[in-house]
């Protein structure tokens, strides 16, 4: 049995649960989520807590959707509530982030700007070298942070380049003469 799926999901004040035949819909004060139900999986809510349930325990691949809808349900949750982001760093000289409206605008030492438009549900704001993605859907998040990082990776020699904040980065040595 999965140790993730068994474990009950709280349900904070203001948030709520609408438990349909293929999908669990959360609705809090950021806005509504939808986590898919795979067959086999089924939800109850109790008052204020939610328990995700599997009918066939024999079966593998119900078995592995059991957690996958407890986790992604338990995301959608926190996500309604406080939301998701995720902080990314320019480092190198002339690098700069501009947030013009539903686009980011990026100086990352190529020939030209590199224009990024923000999909629907994710926003960005950008203070100095950090460059702030924000959102209540978790992949979504996760997705923008790691395309913009994509545009300009950092490189082992001088460490230039987009890095989420906090990430190391391993150097490499220079040649030697």
């Amino acid at each position: 049995m999965s140790r993730i799926g068994k474990q009950p999901i709280t349900l904070p004040a203001g948030v709520e649960a609408t438990i349909g035949n293929d999908s669990i819909t959360i609705k809090g004060a950021k806005g509504s989520l939808t986590s898919p139900l795979f067959a086999g999986v089924s939800a109850v809510q109790e008052d204020s807590t939610l328990t995700v349930t599997c009918s066939n325990m024999t079966d593998k691949k119900t078995k592995s959707f059991f957690g996958l809808v407890r986790a992604l349900v338990a995301s959608n949750v926190q996500g309604v509530t406080a939301g998701f982001e995720k902080k990314l760093e320019l480092k190198g000289v002339g690098y700069r982030a501009q947030a013009q409206g539903r686009n980011l605008n990026l100086s990352l030492g190529f020939s030209h700007p590199v224009i990024y438009p923000l999909p629907d549900g994710v926003d960005a704001a950008v203070e100095a070298s950090i460059i702030t993605v924000s959102g209540i859907d978790k992949q979504r998040v996760g997705q923008v942070a790691a395309e913009i990082r994509a545009f300009r990776p950092p490189e082992p020699y001088k460490g230039k380049g987009v890095r989420y904040v906090g990430e190391h980065i391993n150097m490499k040595e220079g040649k030697k003469a």
